[in-house]
């Protein structure tokens, strides 16, 4: 039983790390095209690993241990949130959990990481972004663990199993509250991936980035790190929303069936939210956030009144 589920940990961290870069290509197509362009190919974000791969890095002068550390400590956090976050409800634990909580960890320490490294760097652009991307983090961080409370009520635990466990079937729908969480986790889905309306993934003004800011100094290697590690939280992010908010199936075949159909369809959901919805000016973003967790406590209210259907 140890060794089939360490067998099954190794073939869904493979997966999602293959398989990731293919989130943002895709949703990078797919708005071409409601554009009428051609727009890039689903391949492209391969294409520009493999790039970056082949670059020398380069180290600005004057930084130190935590500019040389981010790369590496951000790619080692998000293979351990591939182990935490299951696919199909199948997830061992193995050295990691599967406590939501321990994936809201994962992913602040691997948005703290780069934010350290740009004040090592001292980059004045890059600290802009920082400051910015900071700023943000506060509302949705809390907006994300609202929604994960609020999604734990009918289970009585943040073990994300027993969550999709949960949402499998049709029984959860019948609640308002999980609806109220699902549509607090839309928010957090663009926010935490960088966007619209939060933020502008195309852009490549430096005044305007925010998710790219703590970026800016890195290269080769480095980077391709850092930008793998990206399209691994936008994996994720849409792996939870299969397997926590939206219907699917229960047992393996069913939710590997719904996680094959169910994650290209919200990628063509971005691309249509970001062909019609501009970028927010920064100070309305938070109040967006603010919305999210006003729908989490109408939840809240809603489910200690026992207010079912």
């Amino acid at each position: 039983m140890i060794w089939s589920d360490a067998a099954g940990d190794v073939v869904r961290v493979a997966a999602g790390a293959i398989l990731c870069p293919l989130v943002p290509g895709l949703v990078q197509h797919i708005k071409g095209r409601l554009q009428g362009r051609r727009g890039p190919s689903p391949l492209q974000a391969y294409r520009e690993l493999a790039r970056l791969w082949s670059r020398s890095m380069v180290t600005p002068a004057d930084t130190g241990i935590l500019y040389r550390l981010a790369p590496t400590v951000v790619g080692a956090c998000l293979i351990s949130a591939l182990l935490v976050v299951p696919i199909a409800g199948q997830a061992s634990g193995w050295l990691v959990g599967t406590d939501a909580l321990v994936l809201i960890g994962l992913l602040a320490l691997a948005r703290f990481m780069p934010a350290a490294a740009s004040w090592d760097t001292g980059s004045g652009f890059a600290l802009m972004g920082t400051s910015r991307d900071l700023t943000l983090s506060v509302a949705v961080e809390g907006l994300f663990l609202a929604v994960l409370i609020l999604a734990a009520l009918p289970t009585g635990t943040t073990d994300l199993r027993a969550l999709s466990d949960a949402a499998a079937g049709g029984a959860a729908w019948t609640s308002p509250a999980h609806w109220l969480a699902a549509l607090g986790f839309a928010l957090v889905l663009l926010a935490e991936t960088g966007r619209q309306p939060v933020d502008n993934p195309d852009t490549h003004l430096e005044l305007t980035m925010i998710h790219e800011g703590p970026l800016l100094e890195y290269a080769g290697r480095d980077l391709a790190y850092l930008q793998w590690a990206a399209a691994a939280r936008h994996w994720i992010m849409l792996i939870l929303a299969v397997e926590l908010f939206l219907p699917h199936p229960g047992g393996l075949l069913g939710g590997l069936g719904a996680t094959v159909v169910t994650v290209p369809l919200l990628c063509v959901v971005l691309a249509l939210v970001e062909s019609w919805q501009a970028k927010m000016r920064l100070l309305r973003v938070p109040r967006l956030l603010a919305t999210g967790a006003g729908l989490c406590l109408v939840g809240l209210v809603i489910w200690f009144l026992g207010i079912t259907s």
